[in-house]
């Protein structure tokens, strides 16, 4: 078992103990949403795996709420983002600015990317050590004012 899905366990049994209901359904979504993929794929997912599982389902809560916002329906929304808040619990401290441009150019050094053709090999190399630090689309923005 990842030490992850260790991880989420742990909390969810945590969470059952102190009557946390809104931390226990939360808790519990994200491992049946891990589990759901396990069996679809027949496989054993790894931390990497459940790390953007969780990314995902961080991300679905945003978006949610910004819905809810715009429909105005406030409660709904704090709901999904109390959620989203839950879940980022589990993932790791998000890369800072500098930490991110760093990045961004030891990969173009590393993959010798001098265009736009090549920004598929410099995401490839990077997104492995940004996910669930970083947002991707804003990832991916970033390098295409760098190559352009």
């Amino acid at each position: 078992m990842s030490e992850l899905k260790a991880q989420l366990t742990s909390a969810m049994k945590d969470a059952m103990r102190a009557k946390e209901k809104m931390r226990l359904g939360t808790i519990r979504m994200a491992q049946a949403a891990i589990k759901q993929r396990e069996i679809d794929e027949r496989i054993e997912l790894t931390d990497a795996d459940v790390l953007s599982i969780l990314t995902k389902l961080v991300k679905q809560r945003e978006d949610a709420a910004i819905q809810y916002r715009d429909a105005d329906r406030t409660d709904l929304a704090d709901t999904e983002l109390a959620e989203a808040d839950i879940l980022r619990g589990f993932l790791p401290s998000p890369l800072s600015e500098d930490e991110i441009n760093a990045l961004i150019d030891q990969a173009i050094s590393e993959t010798g990317a001098n265009s736009m053709a090549q920004m598929g090999a410099v995401m490839g190399w990077l997104k492995p050590k940004v996910t669930g630090r970083a947002d991707l689309g804003k990832l991916s923005g970033q390098i295409k004012a760098r190559l352009n």
